[in-house]
């Protein structure tokens, strides 16, 4: 038998629409960081509306989270980013980066979804930095530190030409981004076959950048969402060292299976910590937040010894 790699947390879904103190329908697609000891959540929700908002949680375990009051990013009234944002701020990544917490998330709007990047220092103010992409830009994460003197990012950009695919970019200065490139796309007949997209922010090991990713297979009863891992080079991330062939993690318990999007379990943060392992947090179905811990040379293992091509 195929050992798990992932341990379920017991108590999961650990954050649900009903834990939120203000009216959201879903609870989903976390990132997570550490912060003075504590575990920062920022979540996605959907409101009545159908569009969607990011609310911010903590722990002091990462197991056991309390929702603020407020929501923490909302679609922006500023000039430069409120045309951009009026259909919602989705899905976002938290990046420890230079003494601040970078945060890319999704912003929909008529011209399509773009990538904005904001800030914060203490998870109670916020400053939107830029718009990072263009229309038609999804899952968007930061490299925590800058590498041979410029800053990189993983990202999927959308195309009908060929399957969806995660793409490495760099910057001199976290606003201008180019020198970009197709890295990992999914295989035929596979379980990330239709699409695949970067998960949670990559995290430095002794032998590479692991990279947690979502891919897609579809079915006749529509697509199925699993993670997966891949690990990069430290100093060449776009020099991939191994995929793995199979996935970490599926849909398999009921708040994973049935619920907003059927058959989901999507990843947008995950915390390394010291004794090895690490806490990795997904949304269910687009409804709850889950938790789970892993090893994280397991993760590494796994991408060496049982790979499949990149591209």
């Amino acid at each position: 038998m195929t050992k798990k790699l992932i341990s379920r947390y017991q108590g999961n879904p650990i954050l649900t629409k009903d834990d939120i103190p203000y009216p959201v329908q879903t609870v989903h697609n976390a990132g997570v960081t550490k912060f003075d000891g504590r575990y920062m959540m920022l979540f996605r929700s959907h409101l009545d509306t159908g569009r969607s908002i990011i609310g911010l949680a903590e722990s002091e375990d990462g197991f056991n989270f309390t929702a603020c009051p407020e929501p923490f990013i909302v679609p922006s009234k500023e000039p430069r980013f409120c045309e951009y944002e009026e259909y919602g701020v989705e899905d976002p990544r938290i990046t420890p980066l230079e003494g601040a917490y970078y945060i890319t998330y999704s912003t929909y709007s008529r011209y399509g979804v773009r990538t904005g990047l904001a800030k914060t220092s203490d998870f109670q103010s916020l400053e939107r930095v830029a718009l990072i992409t263009e229309a038609d830009y999804r899952n968007t994460i930061l490299f925590p530190e800058k590498i041979n003197g410029r800053y990189v990012r993983l990202d999927r950009p959308h195309t009908e030409i060929n399957p969806w695919s995660i793409w490495i970019s760099y910057s001199p200065d976290l606003r201008h981004w180019g020198d970009s490139s197709l890295i990992i796309k999914p295989i035929a007949y596979h379980w990330d076959q239709a699409k695949i997209g970067p998960g949670a922010p990559p995290i430095r090991t002794n032998k590479g950048w692991l990279n947690i990713y979502h891919g897609v297979f579809p079915t006749m009863d529509g697509h199925v969402y699993r993670l997966g891992v891949a690990l990069h080079k430290l100093d060449d991330p776009a020099e991939i060292l191994g995929v793995a062939d199979r996935w970490i993690l599926q849909p398999e318990d009921p708040w994973e299976v049935v619920g907003y999007v059927h058959n989901v379990v999507f990843t947008c943060g995950a915390v390394p910590e010291d004794d090895g392992t690490l806490k990795l947090y997904w949304g269910g179905v687009d409804k709850v937040i889950c938790a789970g811990t892993a090893v994280i040379d397991e993760l590494v293992d796994l991408c060496l010894n049982d790979s499949r091509p990149a591209t």
